[in-house]
């Protein structure tokens, strides 16, 4: 079921997930990383114009101490000698002055971060996520939000996953659970 789709611009918050110089060398399903980074930057532009909170989350580890190693099936993302420009955020997003910085150090943005805090004094109660990996750091973050009681809008075409069906899993069987699904542009469009 659709609902329609109104943004209040001083309620609502864009947090962008892992839009950053390491992540986007990922390669990525089903929209390329360049792609998902020119809907990103729509979306923050739009936003920052209307006056809406823009957050801008990146994943880093000072010197790996703090990184999780659960024993898994599947080997870590990535592995070896991280570049130095690998957690800054993508020239082209920013950030620009009024932008929120989120390091986070592990999957999801809310966990050991302040950006519960932050986005609770401006009185933002609806955020739109999007960003890089769809199942991975932004699925965590759409858990979390949930926990946390905010409305959430997936913009679909502005996020992209390790594997296609990844990003299909959680745009088709998640995302609607917990809030909006939308395209870059009926965001856009919506933002008040």
């Amino acid at each position: 079921m659709s609902t329609s789709l109104q943004l209040e611009a001083k309620e609502t918050a864009l947090v962008v997930i892992d839009m950053q110089n390491g992540v986007l060398q990922l390669p990525c399903q089903p929209y390329s990383p360049d792609a998902v980074l020119d809907n990103v930057v729509q979306l923050a532009d739009a936003f920052r114009a209307k006056g809406a909170f823009v957050v801008l989350v990146n994943v880093d580890s000072r010197d790996g101490g703090d990184m999780l190693r659960p024993i898994t099936d599947a080997p870590p993302l990535s592995r070896g000698e991280r570049p130095k420009d690998y957690a800054q955020i993508a020239a082209p997003l920013g950030p620009k002055p009024t932008d929120h910085l989120v390091t986070k150090h592990n999957w999801g943005a809310f966990y050991g971060t302040d950006l519960d805090l932050q986005l609770r004094r401006r009185g933002i109660t609806t955020i739109v996520l999007c960003g890089i990996a769809t199942g991975i750091g932004v699925e965590t973050t759409a858990r979390e939000a949930l926990q946390h009681n905010y409305q959430q809008v997936f913009a679909e075409d502005a996020m992209t996953a390790l594997s296609a069906a990844e990003h299909a899993h959680s745009v088709g069987y998640i995302f609607p659970r917990m809030g909006r699904v939308r395209k870059t542009a009926e965001i856009i469009e919506a933002l008040r």
